[in-house]
């Protein structure tokens, strides 16, 4: 697999649609955007987005009025399970704009932020694909996953055979998080926003969240 910074340096170079370059441009050093997308399944290759939101952040602050959410209609089917999940049916997406009529908004809205998420590299990979349709590039932003400064701030220092609960919901509980309306996307950015400013804090204060005494089983658990 081709490493991403040396993918940015190869889509810098060859990048076809040149108004687009502004994307390997640094965005202002105090803001990162918290990105989130639902879709049509969980197979990066025949699957989907359905919808995609984010916020900016700014400093200690979410940005919220700074946000950018949009309906897309996909060409893929809509997974039955994926619906449960999301609860956007074929007739909530059907007059919604198809993606790459969505992409540009959302480029010039994200720049060349840091991107904040939760199991950010399957969103990422989700729009990867129709970016490199139409500017021949992949995002070349920085990323930032939340649930790995969430591992260092809780399983860091952890002894062999511990317990590891990655899941969204454990996440919020632990940081003392609201949990708003789960699986909308912007709902989801805003979360993701709010565990990555807390997250932060701990590590530049160098401080570690609790874990129980004693574990036995190994829960490595997403969404």
């Amino acid at each position: 697999m081709v490493p991403r910074w040396l993918k940015r340096l190869l889509h810098q170079a060859t990048i076809s649609d040149q108004s687009y370059r502004f994307m390997f441009e640094a965005g202002p050093p105090d803001e990162v955007v918290a990105l989130d997308c639902e879709t049509t399944g969980l197979n990066p290759r025949i699957d989907d987005i359905v919808a995609i939101a984010a916020v900016k952040l700014r400093g200690r602050r979410i940005l919220a009025s700074e946000h950018f959410k949009a309906i897309a209609r996909p060409a893929a089917e809509m997974a039955p399970a994926a619906i449960k999940v999301h609860r956007l049916r074929k007739v909530d997406v059907e007059h919604g704009r198809r993606l790459y009529h969505v992409l540009p908004d959302f480029l010039h809205f994200i720049a060349g932020r840091p991107l904040v998420g939760y199991y950010l590299d399957f969103d990422v990979r989700m729009i990867d694909k129709h970016l490199l349709g139409f500017a021949g590039i992949e995002l070349p932003n920085p990323l930032i996953e939340v649930s790995k400064l969430y591992y260092e701030r809780k399983y860091g220092d952890a002894p062999p055979g511990t317990a590891v609960d990655l899941s969204f919901k454990a996440i919020l509980k632990d940081l003392g998080l609201p949990a708003l309306e789960q699986h909308d996307a912007l709902s989801d950015a805003l979360m993701t926003a709010m565990m990555y400013l807390m997250l932060r804090d701990l590590k530049q204060r160098d401080v570690r969240i609790p874990r129980p005494r004693s574990s036995s089983v190994l829960v490595p658990i997403g969404g």
